[in-house]
This record gives structure tokens, sequence and C-alpha cells, in this order.
């Protein structure tokens, strides 16, 4: 099976829209979907753990999914391994970490995909050197799975789509465009380029709430060592010499008792607030559309979420637009793609319009969540019909705008965190000094 001649891949199409008008012979291979007859019958796969001697004279162990062992043994074999065991894996054998890839990942790897395809590797060996050469255990065995499945003759989007959500939706729709074009290199290296703008906005965000994260954990150690070291020794020295504690002094005394008697249940308090609090926003999706809403309204922090998600949105439309996937098909994907709620209520309002023969600028207008020069840029796309290009600039334009902001926001965070700590530092000294100044009087 593996040394075999591949068998012919069938393209898919992106739409799901049945065609009614009489069609030509080459718009007849790219749309008409496969007959059931003519899909492949394949049994379950069962997951299998392997020990091998690799390239490098090394033993490595992994895992992998396949309809028997000898199936593993003759794929492994093929890869040039010495094998030393394949066993059906027990249920007490699970994988530790995630084969799911992030933007970086992605970026990588479709770059070096798309540079092998340039090249005149076949799409199978490309692969196969992407398995090879990466050192995350889940990564690897991903790029294992997608050989395997290219061997026995599916493609590509198919392989990536059967091991669920490891590969992004919208990866997985530009690989099946590009089957039907043909044009596989020049779709992976937009979406290498894509990823890299993604990857490239998560550091960004990840860097401003470096700082703050590093001070607030900082003061939140220094509060909780006055509370629980220092105030106690002054409370003591208070009640040997009498003084007479104001209401300042004795709150934070009770707040230091409290915190010395059950800070174990205010751990636990904290953890399953926490908790919780994410369970429900995972799962409940009139909670998670309330908080995003009212997150969207703060100050700053309304900017850099509204300009990340448009710029996303546009980015992605426009990619998507450019590679000719129908605008229907684009906004379905746009809103599985997105985890906020306001813009896919935004895009599913888009969808209802389109299907009445509306515009999309109709369902952008007067919605709060889209900046004015977004709107006013989709308007004039529509008109001149130039969308995609235009979806490219808007994109481009609050990309920028939100790395602005972010840089402001971190000249900003580090004042306020200032003054933050200093006011709690204060009370807390506050509350230590105005009991002195009654010990004093009263020696005096």
């Amino acid at each position: 099976m593996f040394g075999g001649k591949k068998k012919e891949q069938k393209n898919q199409p992106i739409s799901n829209q049945q065609p009614t008008q009489q069609l030509t012979p080459q718009q007849e291979v790219t749309t008409i979907p496969r007959k059931n007859n003519d899909k492949k019958i394949t049994r379950p796969l069962t997951p299998y753990r392997y020990t091998i001697i690799n390239g490098v004279g090394k033993k490595e162990t992994g895992t992998f999914d396949a309809e028997s062992a000898d199936e593993v043994r003759a794929f492994l074999t093929s890869l040039d391994y010495q094998i030393l065991e394949v066993k059906e894996r027990s249920k007490m054998d699970i994988d530790i970490g995630t084969s799911k890839f992030n933007a970086s990942d992605l970026s990588f790897s479709l770059t070096q995909l798309s540079t092998y395809l340039k090249a005149g590797i076949p799409l199978a060996d490309s692969v196969r050197i992407l398995a090879k050469q990466s050192k995350k255990p889940g990564i690897k065995k991903s790029f294992f799975q997608l050989v395997y499945q290219l061997l026995k003759g599916e493609n590509l989007s198919d392989a990536m789509n059967m091991q669920g959500k490891v590969y992004p939706k919208l990866l997985i729709n530009m690989v099946k465009t590009a089957e039907m074009t043909g044009d596989l290199p020049s779709i992976l290296d937009d979406m290498a380029e894509y990823y890299t703008s993604m990857d490239q906005t998560r550091k960004q965000m990840k860097s401003a709430m470096t700082y703050p994260i590093v001070v607030l954990t900082i003061a939140f150690g220094v509060l909780i060592f006055m509370l629980t070291y220092l105030v106690p020794q002054f409370s003591s020295m208070f009640e040997e010499n009498g003084a007479q504690l104001p209401a300042l002094t004795l709150a934070i005394i009770g707040i230091s008792n409290f915190i010395k008697s059950y800070w174990y249940l205010l751990i636990i308090g904290i953890v399953a607030l926490v908790f919780i609090f994410v369970q429900i926003f995972k799962k409940n999706q009139k909670f998670r559309e309330t908080i995003q809403t009212i997150l969207m309204h703060l100050p700053v922090i309304k900017d850099i979420i509204i300009y990340n998600e448009i710029a996303n949105f546009t980015k992605t439309f426009a990619s998507l637009l450019n590679h000719g996937v129908f605008i229907t098909d684009s906004m379905e994907i746009l809103s599985k793609i997105t985890n906020n709620e306001v813009m896919k209520r935004i895009i599913g309002n888009t969808l209802e319009n389109l299907g009445k023969g509306d515009t999309i600028s109709s369902a952008f207008r007067g919605e709060w969540a889209i900046p004015v020069v977004a709107y006013e840029m989709i308007v004039t796309g529509e008109t001149t019909g130039q969308l995609g290009q235009m979806m490219e600039k808007v994109a481009t334009h609050f990309q920028m705008l939100h790395k602005n902001v972010i840089d402001q926001m971190k000249s900003l965070v580090e004042p306020f965190l200032i003054c933050f700590l200093a006011i709690v530092v204060g009370i807390i000294l506050l509350s230590i000094i105005q009991p002195m100044f009654s010990i004093y009087s009263q020696i005096k």
C-alpha cells in the first residue's frame, strides 16, 4: 500500500450549493460532489504505540493510528525506521500535551511545505520531511497521519479534516480551494503569511500583558507579606502598650487575622470561582456574549478587542475572497473561526441578508462593534467590485491601530500600577503609624 502508485485524487467543492445551470466539462470536475458509490470504504483506526530506532541511531517512541498493526509496521518501514515494537495502546496510555498547531507552528510548516512543493518534491514526501524534522511529538504524529492518508489516496484537505480540531477550519477550506484550482504552493504561502501576522499580533498582546502581570504578582506578594507578617508584629506591640486603635487599623488587623486563619479557604474559593467562570464562559453563549460586550465597552480595552477582531475578520475575509471562495461560504467559515459572540451575531445577520439578496454592508450598518472606517470601506469595495482588495487595506489599517493602542497601553500601565501599589502600601503603613502616635502620647 505504502510503496505502490498513489491513487488519483478527486477535487472537492468548497460550496455545498448544488449548481442548477448547464455546466462546462471543467466546471463539472470541480463542482459535482462524489456519488455515494464513489466514497471510499474506510475502517475505524486503532491507536498503536511503537518503538523504533530513528535515522540517527536513537531509540524513539511514538503513537500512530492505523487500521492494523501490519499497516503501522509497513508505514514505519517506508520511513526507513528500524522497528523494535508495535502494540495496541491501552486505555491508560494517553497523550501528554496537544497536537493542535499554534500560529507559529502553522507559519513555519506551511512555508516549508510550499518550498518543498516548489522544488518538485511530491506532496506525501514533503509532509514526510516535515514529520521527520518536527521536534514536538503531537505535531510529528499529525504529519505522519497526513502521510498515511495521502498514501491511501486521500486529498490533503480531507486528511487534515480527519484529525478533528488539529488543523484550523480556515486552513482546511483554503487547501480545499487550492485542490480545486491546482495552485497549492501559492495558497500555502498566503496562509503562511496570514498565520505569521496572527502570531505577531498574539506576541504583541502577550508582551503588553507580561509587565502588568509581573508587577501585580510582586505587589500581591508584598501585600501578603505585610498583612501576614508585618501587621501581626505591630498588632502585638499595640496590645502590650494598650494603644487606642483607629477604625482603619482595626480593619487591617481583621483582614490580617482572616488571611492567617483561613488562607486555604481563600485559595480554594479563588480557584473555584475562576474554574466556574471559565466553564460558564466556555459553555454558556449568552454569558460569554455579555462578558465580551462589557469588555468591548471599557475604555482602552474596547479598542484593543475591536481593532483586533476587525483586523482578523477583514484579513481572513480578504484571503477567502481573493482565492475564489463564495461570499456565503466565506461568512460561514468566518463564523466558525471567531470566538467573539458579537462578531458571530453580525456575521449571522450578514448571512441572513445575503440570503435575502441584500449586501454585506447592510448588515454592518449601525453596528456599534463595526468602526465607521471599516463600514465605509466595505461599501466602497461592494460598489467598485474590489471587495477583496478593500478588505486587505482595512486589515492593514486596523492592524496598525491595534499595535498603536497596545503601545499606548504599555506606556500607561506602568504609572497606573505604581500609583496602585503606592496607595495600597500607603494605607497599610498609615494603619500602623496612627496607633504609634497614640502610644507616643501615652508615654509623654
